[in-house]
């Protein structure tokens, strides 16, 4: 008996973070998919030119930056996947969404400066907060940056 309230606890608090979790990723990616279609038109390229951009020079640094860390319960399931080996979805979708918002953040810096399109760009990826040993979640940092081109005369 002593061992079923820490194991119902256990469940309880699982539970909750899954449906939690899951709740939040949900309203987040709603959240990137609204701006993402706001800015679809915003040409945004991997090329060093600018092509298909006529009238435009380059000239500023723009980036976007974000740090997502992943749950308790994914990273619990991922200790389970880890005896067993494969693919980690759950991670995988995390990854995604860090991307997707870096890229916005660049894009709506962009914006804000008055650009008018992105060339260059390229992603940065780093894991930090792994803390000591295997306590602390794993976080995720995904910088996003480019080249800003401008009208010509602006």
């Amino acid at each position: 008996m002593d061992f079923l309230i820490p194991f119902v606890v256990f469940v309880v608090l699982m539970a909750i973070g899954y449906f939690m979790g899951g709740a939040n990723e949900r309203k987040h990616v709603a959240d990137i998919e609204v701006r993402e279609q706001r800015h679809q038109t915003f040409p945004v390229t991997d090329l060093k030119t600018t092509v298909g951009m006529p009238g435009t020079t380059g000239g500023a640094l723009v980036l976007g930056q974000v740090v997502i860390a992943s749950d308790y319960l994914k990273t619990w399931l991922a200790g389970l996947r880890n005896l067993f080996g494969g693919e980690m979805k759950s991670f995988q979708t995390l990854l995604d969404r860090a991307r997707r918002e870096a890229r916005l953040r660049m894009v709506e810096s962009a914006i804000s400066q008055g650009a008018v399109g992105i060339i260059n760009v390229r992603f940065e990826t780093s894991q930090i907060g792994q803390g000591s040993g295997n306590r602390g979640l794993p976080m995720s940092e995904v910088l996003c940056y480019g080249t800003a081109v401008f009208p010509q005369g602006s």
